[in-house]
C-alpha cells in the first residue's frame, strides 16, 4: 500500500487526502500484552541485564504490568510486531523494552493515571515506520552509506503518515511520537529540527537511545556496557539534547538499592569507554 509517492511534501492538505483515503473502518483494538507472545516475550527481555536490575522490584512490575494491560493497539499496528518478530528481532525486541521502560518513567513523572495510559499507549508504535525500511538497512552489519542513513531516518515520517491513515487524525499522539521520538531538546534532531517541548516525547526518546547503546545490534558485534551507556546519555543531556529530569530518573532506577530515591546525584566523570567495532550513528562517507 502507497499513501503517498517518494518525494511527496507533507502539507495540511495531503495530510487530509490520506485521512480521506481511508475508506475502511476503523480497525478493530486489542490488548496489547493479550497478543501473541508478547507478554512473554516481555517479561523474558526484563530479566535480561540491565533490565532485571532496573526492574528488580516484583511488586513494581506487577503494577506496570497492571497499567500496560489497559494499553490496546489497533490490530494493523499488533501486527507490525508479527513482522518485526519475523524479520528483525532486533527491532521487535527494542520497541518492547522501549515500552517497558518508558511506561516505568512515566510512573513518576506523569502523575495522572489515566493520563498516563494514554501517553504510554504511544509508545509501541513509535518504530511502526521501519516497516517501511529495506531489512538489508535495518540489518546491516556495516556501517550505512549517507543514502542508506538519509532512508532508514525516513521512518520517523513514515510511522508518522501511517499512524495518521490508520487513526485518521494526523494530531494523534501515536502519530507525533512517531515523528518526533528522534527530534532533540535543542533542535539537533530528526526529521524537522524542532526543539523537543513534550515530556512523553522526550521520556520516549530517550529510552530509545538508551536501549539502542545497551542492546546488541547488527551493526555492532558488542553492545556498550551499561556504565557506558549511562555516561553517554549524559553526555547528551550535557548539550542539552535529552532531558536531564528523565537522565536522572533513569540513572536512578540503574541503581540497585536506591531505596526509592527517583532522582540520582550525577556523576560526571567518564570512564567508561564504547565497544570494539562500534559504529553507531556512523555513517560510511
Amino acid at each position: 500500500m502507497e499513501l503517498l509517492p517518494a518525494g511527496c511534501k507533507l502539507t495540511s492538505d495531503t495530510l487530509q487526502s490520506i485521512i480521506s483515503s481511508n475508506i475502511k473502518s476503523k480497525p478493530k483494538t486489542y490488548c496489547l500484552l493479550d497478543y501473541g507472545s508478547t507478554k512473554k516475550d516481555l517479561l523474558y527481555f526484563l530479566q535480561i541485564p540491565p533490565y532485571k536490575t532496573i526492574f528488580n522490584d516484583r511488586a513494581l512490575v506487577s503494577d506496570l504490568l497492571q497499567l500496560m494491560e489497559n494499553v490496546s493497539l489497533a490490530l494493523p499496528f499488533l501486527e507490525s510486531l508479527d513482522y518485526f518478530s519475523e524479520y528483525d528481532t532486533y527491532t521487535y525486541r527494542h520497541i518492547l523494552m522501549v515500552f517497558a521502560l518508558s511506561t516505568l518513567l512515566a510512573k513518576d513523572l506523569i502523575p495522572d493515571y489515566k493520563m498516563r495510559i494514554k501517553r504510554v499507549s504511544t509508545s509501541p508504535t513509535h518504530d511502526l515506520g521501519k516497516t517501511c525500511i529495506p531489512l538489508n538497512i535495518l540489518k546491516k552489519t556495516t556501517p550505512l552509506t549517507k543514502a542508506e542513513y538519509k532512508t532508514l531516518e525516513h521512518h520517523t515520517i513514515a510511522g508518522y503518515v501511517l499512524i495518521t491513515y490508520y487513526q485518521r487524525n494526523h494530531t494523534d499522539l501515536a502519530a507525533v511520537v512517531a515523528r518526533d521520538h528522534h527530534e532533540k531538546k535543542n533542535g539537533s534532531g530528526y526529521p524537522r529540527g524542532i526543539e523537543l517541548k513534550d515530556l512523553l516525547v522526550e521520556i520516549i526518546a530517550a529510552c530509545d537511545v538508551y536501549d539502542a547503546l545497551i542492546s546488541p545490534r547488527p551493526y555492532r558485534p558488542v553492545s556498550f556496557d551499561n556504565r557506558s551507556a549511562l555516561e553517554e546519555i549524559t553526555s547528551r543531556a550535557e548539550k542539552n539534547e535529552i532531558n536531564w529530569e528523565v537522565v536522572r530518573l533513569l540513572i536512578a532506577y540503574n541503581r540497585k538499592n536506591n531505596n526509592g530515591k527517583i532522582k540520582a546525584d550525577i556523576s560526571f566523570e567518564k570512564r567508561g569507554t564504547e565497544p570494539p567495532g562500534n559504529i553507531y550513528g556512523k555513517t560510511a562517507e
